[in-house]
């Protein structure tokens, strides 16, 4: 008989409900067709592609032919960046402006930037995880082409204000692009109201497959395709669409829906209240702060320890971002919020699902407290 699991890393990925593999069952082993094909079954294909693409637009407010179909939140961020960047609108202005506490991927993209001469300009945050709006403001200038903040922080859950920051922008003239890989489904995200003219999102995070994600590209914005091929998804990303991953996304959206995001905070909270009690810091804002996420730092262990303890009984945390936490950096979202390196090191991600009780919090609670002694020790 093998060990009782907790998983609590629910914002590296999620487990895919059992509905959502069987709606994909149906695209491996019947409805097969490439979506480009006239033939019946292909057509099939095609109909579930638009289906899927009607649901997900719904969900943000936007126009169908708006959802661009990508292989991930990473994927959309490349094309995003890259395909602005390289268009007749990068050609003239030079200068992306992000926050300090941006994806891995974001940074990656802007080094590869830099290398093509563009200037990059971080707008640092308050203790809290917050963006300076007020220094948002004043870097934002005539030769700005795009300003990227991601809607919840990876790591530490934070929720900014993307509404305020969308009317920045707008007035400004200038394109707002958000990674909203760990809201969307979650959040209520409204692209109109928000003034957001460009988003990335992925399945995984939601109950969905991984390898499946979208760019919300506002009708008008014109990029450059960064993947050529048979001008599938509006010439934009060449390929052979993955209708099962498709279809999947949709279902998993569909089904998060009826999560009880009330009973996830509840429990979150009870979470928090037992971690301060045994000595934990929480980072990051806690009003400001996505229902599921705890991020809490132990003074005076190294937090991969801790995980590693946990792991041992089947107790699944994160030390940090999932794409960055096998490069073992240190984290530049809890420097970025004015961390000490000993806070930074003993610092841990805990993102709850629906199936999370108290009993199970009062028992890992205590693992931790029994690790943290022993660590210390």
């Amino acid at each position: 008989m093998g060990k009782n699991i907790i998983y609590l890393d629910n914002a590296a990925t999620t487990k895919v409900g059992k509905k959502v593999v069987r709606e994909m069952e149906k695209f491996y082993l019947k409805d097969y067709g490439n979506p480009s094909s006239l033939h019946e079954i292909g057509e099939r294909a095609q109909r579930a592609i638009n289906d899927a693409r009607e649901k997900i637009a719904g969900e943000i407010n936007c126009k169908l032919h708006e959802i661009i179909f990508t292989s991930g939140s990473t994927e959309s961020n490349n094309m995003a960046f890259f395909g602005l960047a390289r268009g007749e609108l990068g050609r003239k202005k030079r200068k992306i402006i992000v926050s300090a506490i941006e994806h891995p991927s974001i940074f990656a993209i802007c080094e590869a930037l830099k290398k093509e001469g563009f200037e990059i300009k971080e707008i640092g945050i308050d203790k809290d995880g917050l963006i300076r709006t007020d220094l948002l403001e004043k870097e934002i200038d005539e030769n700005t082409l795009l300003v990227s903040i991601m809607h919840v922080n990876n790591e530490i859950g934070v929720i900014q204000d993307i509404s305020n920051i969308g009317e920045i922008c707008r007035n400004k003239g200038i394109i707002l692009h958000s990674d909203c890989a760990q809201s969307f489904g979650k959040l209520e995200i409204d692209v109109k109201n928000m003034s957001i003219d460009m988003i990335s999102a992925g399945a995984h995070k939601i109950g969905g497959p991984k390898g499946i994600g979208f760019l919300y590209l506002r009708e008008g914005i014109s990029i450059k395709p960064i993947i050529y091929g048979g001008g599938q998804e509006r010439g934009l990303r060449g390929g052979t669409e993955n209708v099962p991953g498709i279809v999947g996304f949709a279902k998993a959206l569909e089904l998060i829906k009826d999560e009880d995001k009330d009973k996830i905070k509840m429990i979150r909270d009870f979470f928090i209240f037992e971690l301060e009690k045994i000595g934990g810091k929480i980072n990051g804002s806690k009003e400001n702060r996505i229902y599921n996420n705890i991020h809490v730092s132990f003074l005076g262990i190294d937090g991969e320890n801790l995980l590693a303890f946990l792991s041992k009984k089947g107790i699944y945390v994160s030390a940090g971002s999932a794409c960055d936490s096998k490069k073992q950096k240190e984290s530049r979202v809890l420097r970025a919020i004015g961390l000490n390196k000993d806070m930074i090191k003993g610092g841990i991600r805990i993102s709850l699902n629906e199936n999370i009780s108290k009993r199970d919090v009062e028992y890992v609670v205590n693992e931790i407290k029994r690790a943290v002694e022993m660590l210390r020790i």
